[in-house]
């Protein structure tokens, strides 16, 4: 079933997604960072709010779960733990399926940003939604799981098809570059830093990537372990560009 999906920038650094099945005009806003964006940019494509999908519990992801509940009777769909801030229709897990007209979202786990993070792929585009695990030449900071987990649900997500169109969270992209550049100076690397500082000199998203292109030039997703993708998210954490 085709979809149209439509991104737009909230809040400092964050982006909404909403996605609509074109046919049967079935809508879902993945995340909800800021309700009221959310609800002007509804209005603006005169769409109608069927679902939300909640990647996890952080504020920036489900603080507006309830104003747009409260404002179009949307079922609001998550992990357990965004309860702990917003309200939830429905709890999904590992393996789970969540459907809108007829298109149907696979839920996949992706624990290490937080404990119950999870991500959204829908087969018949190639198009996964990542919320924090997994960023354009970067990833999550490990807020509550541990490396080894963050390690497992990254290799979940590079064994999708390489060219899975991925919706990351946040326009984090030409930071991320600078970190990688420090760490390698492979071509395929530095090409694709260069698109990057260029788009973002000239206002433009680099969200979405692809999987294909993250583990060409993403060091997270290229490195051969977990003891080495620990080691280079502790040097990211301290990374100053």
């Amino acid at each position: 079933m085709a979809l149209e999906i439509h991104q737009f920038p909230c809040l400092e650094d964050n982006y909404g997604f909403l996605v609509r099945e074109e046919i049967s005009g079935a809508t879902a806003c993945i995340d909800t960072p800021d309700a009221d964006v959310i609800l002007a940019q509804l209005a603006r494509k005169g769409w109608e709010l069927s679902l939300i999908l909640n990647t996890h519990w952080h504020r920036d992801h489900a603080g507006g779960n309830a104003v747009l509940k409260a404002k179009t009777g949307a079922l609001a769909i998550g992990p357990r733990e965004v309860a702990r801030i917003a309200p939830l229709d429905r709890v999904v897990a590992d393996g789970e399926s969540v459907s809108f007209g007829a298109t149907r979202l696979r839920v996949i786990e992706t624990a290490g940003h937080t404990l119950g993070h999870v991500c959204y792929y829908e087969d018949a585009s190639a198009v996964a939604f990542v919320g924090d695990t997994l960023f354009a030449l970067g990833c999550g900071r490990l807020f509550e799981g541990t490396a080894d987990q963050m390690w497992a649900s990254l290799r979940r997500l590079a064994s999708l098809p390489p060219a899975t169109r991925v919706y990351c969270a946040h326009e984090y992209t030409a930071a991320n570059a600078r970190f990688a550049l420090s760490v390698g100076c492979e071509p395929a690397l530095q090409a694709r830093a260069r698109e990057v500082f260029a788009a973002r000199e000239r206002g433009e998203p680099t969200v979405p990537t692809t999987i294909g292109a993250e583990l060409r030039t993403n060091p997270f997703l290229r490195a051969p372990d977990a003891q080495s993708f620990a080691q280079l998210r502790r040097a990211k954490d301290a990374f100053q560009a």
